[in-house]
């Protein structure tokens, strides 16, 4: 079997993400985007097994950890001979002022005796296709460099010693010792520096000020976070994960750092999520919003404002992390996928897809930006007219609903009910915030909608919402209808959606499915785990109903699915233990947020002005 998801860590430097197992092999990386093709693969299967592995020699992990508020990483290594701290990042701001490139630092210091690792360094171009050209060159100050060439793409691996070739791979051994009194005083930086291979090899980079940046960034960006509660460590690394998706420059925030990564062990359930989904970053938004970071929904705002401009009708669910519209989807059967699941995609389908509740969650999102204060612009409230617009032309158009489905097209009730909150913010705006627009159109239409979803999206006979309006299945997604301010959280037809859910969609540990896969049409062999950011939905609904002590059991039961390192996969696999999807997933984390929200009596609904934003039943509008 592969590593196992959970024992991989996640770096970022804001333009793009590693993963590094807990045996110090990172098998993931691309630059200089989160999209970028890969030039280590061996998370997918890659035949070469390109990486960079660092590892002690007859050691183990004694204890990992990021230093607290930031994504530099220290792992604690143990041998017979001594001990050593290997501390890993990817710094941030380094293609700033000049330095056109991006760097993966490892520092490895001696703790106690002497420590040697092994260094396996294979890199392959292109997701593991292309095999680059590798030369020693003196770098701009005269020190020798690795630099491997590929197309467009190379690196540059400095070090003191480099490691040599054979077969097309590159080993080496790194040894340290400590002096008498046990101090960490000698220490040797590892440093790969990605390039365009039409220019010159980077300067060497400043190693020292280079971590005390990325540790002061990180760490003045967490202090900001405010009202994180009982579960303080966990809003604050989850608020940490939203942010390292976050492309620093265009503002576009990826739905994960990873393709294909599987939702079931040798399925095809596996997607690229490397992308900006609409819906994901505007809850992303709303998280940020809640905990002190207006600024950075600000930044994505600007995101949605360029990569939607044009002709509305051409509006996506999907872009790429600067605005791009080509997501094509394609299958790279050089790669064998992990454990084994095929096709390894990048790109995604999806993004021909009409999804009904997008322009719902987009709304709701900019109207709590509103809400705290931050004021429309010229084109910011002229695009949500347009939202609006493009809604009302699409109003009755069946679409693939929130999870994607590749099957027919349905009425979704959650899309449906998402389609209602568009109209309501519209409507929200006109009357609480002065805006100009047709607010008695917008009503009109809200409430059609309001009377359509009671009468054919809930099923009388068992007291509960349905899936699509033309069957009888629950969803998981349904939890959301009071997010939005549709259905209180304790009215008795929620209260009958739960009942269903809980007896329907819970599984083995409590955790909850997206719905059953065996009862849909979603144009795939069925099978997959409970997806952890319903499980989180549950909480908050059980915490906004009064049950209390169920809520915090099934809290700790889905914490209990993250690694050591407070990350969460897409998805978990109860009775194997195992973490499937892509990782670290960013639903998964604002999901945990407004649960801890809800645990600690702060209504996730609540806008920051303090006042409720949603009633606490059906009525004919918000208000």
């Amino acid at each position: 079997m592969p590593t196992p998801i959970r024992d991989y860590a996640f770096l970022s430097d804001l333009h793009a993400g590693l993963l590094v197992s807990r045996h110090g092999s990172i098998d993931w990386l691309a630059f200089p985007r989160f999209d970028s093709p890969s030039f280590f693969s061996a998370l997918l299967g890659d035949p070469h097994r390109s990486r960079w592995s660092l590892r002690a020699v007859d050691g183990t992990v004694r204890e990992r950890r990021y230093l607290p508020g930031t994504f530099v990483l220290e792992t604690v290594w143990a041998t017979t001979t001594g001990t050593a701290r290997v501390t890993e990042f990817m710094p941030i701001g380094q293609d700033a002022g000049g330095r056109p490139a991006a760097d993966v630092v490892r520092r490895v210091e001696a703790l106690t005796g002497t420590v040697e690792f092994t260094e396996d360094l294979v890199i392959r171009f292109g997701y593991g296709r292309t095999v680059p050209w590798v030369r020693r060159v003196a770098g701009p100050d005269g020190t020798p460099a690795l630099v491997a060439i590929g197309g467009p793409e190379a690196v540059a691996l400095r070090q003191p010693d480099l490691p040599t070739g054979s077969d097309r791979r590159h080993r080496g051994t790194v040894r340290v010792t400590a002096d008498d009194t046990g101090d960490a005083d000698e220490r040797v930086d590892l440093v790969l520096t990605w390039f365009r291979s039409h220019l010159p090899v980077p300067e060497r980079l400043d190693v020292d000020a280079a971590l005390a940046h990325t540790i002061g960034y990180w760490e003045h960006w967490t202090e900001r976070a405010t009202n994180t509660g009982a579960h303080d460590a966990w809003v604050r690394r989850s608020l940490l994960v939203l942010r390292a998706l976050t492309h620093e420059a265009t503002g576009g925030i990826v739905a994960a750092a990873t393709t294909s990564l599987p939702e079931s062990l040798g399925g095809e359930r596996n997607w690229d999520y490397r992308f900006c989904w609409l819906r994901d970053a505007a809850l992303t938004l709303e998280s940020m919003l809640d905990h002190g970071y207006a600024q950075e929904a600000l930044q994505w705002r600007n995101w949605l404002l360029r990569a939607v401009a044009g002709d509305i009708e051409d509006l996506q669910i999907v872009y790429g992390v600067a605005g791009e519209r080509d997501l094509e989807e394609r299958e790279l059967p050089h790669l064998t996928g992990y454990a084994g699941s095929t096709p390894v995609r990048i790109g995604n389908g999806a993004v021909d897809q009409y999804q009904a509740d997008v322009v719902g969650e987009v709304m709701v999102a900019l109207g709590k930006l509103r809400g705290v204060g931050v004021a429309e612009d010229e084109f910011s409230w002229s695009l949500q007219r347009e939202l609006l617009r493009f809604a009302e032309r699409n109003l009755d158009r069946k679409d693939q609903g929130l999870w994607e489905m590749r099957g027919d097209g349905h009425w979704f009730t959650h899309s449906r009910v998402m389609m209602w909150a568009a109209f309501d913010q519209g409507v929200r705006a006109v009357h609480e915030h002065g805006m100009p627009g047709p607010a008695a159109r917008w009503t009109g239409i809200r409430d059609r909608l309001r009377d359509e979803i009671l009468a054919r999206g809930f099923d009388a006979a068992t007291n509960a919402f349905v899936q699509t309006y033309d069957g009888t299945e629950v969803d998981a997604s349904l939890l959301q209808l009071p997010q939005v301010g549709f259905i209180a959280y304790d009215d008795p037809r929620m209260l009958g959606t739960v009942a269903r859910i809980e007896r329907e969609l819970r599984g083995p540990g409590g955790l909850v499915l997206r719905y059953r896969t065996e009862h849909a049409d979603d144009g795939l062999t069925p099978g997959e785990h409970p997806f952890l950011a319903c499980s989180f939905w549950l909480v908050e609904q059980l915490a906004m109903t009064g049950r209390n002590r169920e809520a915090v059991a099934l809290m700790d039961a889905v914490t209990a699915c993250a690694n050591d390192l407070l990350l969460f996969s897409e998805e978990f696999d109860p009775e194997t233990g195992r973490m499937v999807g892509n990782f670290p997933q960013a639903f998964s984390h604002l999901a945990l947020i407004r649960a801890s929200d809800a645990l600690g009596g702060y209504d996730p609904n609540r806008g920051r002005d303090g006042q409720h934003r949603w009633p606490r039943s059906v009525s004919g509008h918000a208000s």
